[in-house]
């Protein structure tokens, strides 16, 4: 079973970095509180980015595919006919109710 890194892992691990980093000549700007990295004048960043730059370009068919297709999903569709059942249709119990939806008696009646 593999072991579950934990935060203290991880912070660990980003230390040994970062010192790692340090010792080879690196540096650590500070920034002052409240300082953007947008410029006030830059326009929003979704803005830059533009998609959909290539022109469309226009799909072939490919006739023997598409009539597959069609007649997959058709063969889905039809419904085959229902099975008919060879037994006799058995009765069946039916209760008779009065005017006030009492019920007043059970009947036996064959459909």
């Amino acid at each position: 079973m593999k072991k579950v890194v934990s935060k203290a892992d991880i912070r660990a691990s980003l230390e040994q970095e970062m010192q790692r980093f340090l010792d080879k000549g690196g540096e650590v700007n500070k920034v002052p509180q409240g300082v953007s990295g947008n410029q006030p004048g830059d326009p929003p960043a979704f803005l830059n980015r533009r998609l959909f730059v290539e022109p469309k370009t226009e799909r072939t068919l490919v006739p023997e595919v598409v009539a597959a297709i069609e007649a997959r999903r058709k063969e889905r569709v039809t419904r085959k006919p229902a099975h008919k059942r060879n037994r006799p249709h058995r009765p069946r119990k039916r209760i008779i109710y009065d005017d006030f939806g009492e019920p007043l008696r059970k009947v036996w009646v064959e459909e």
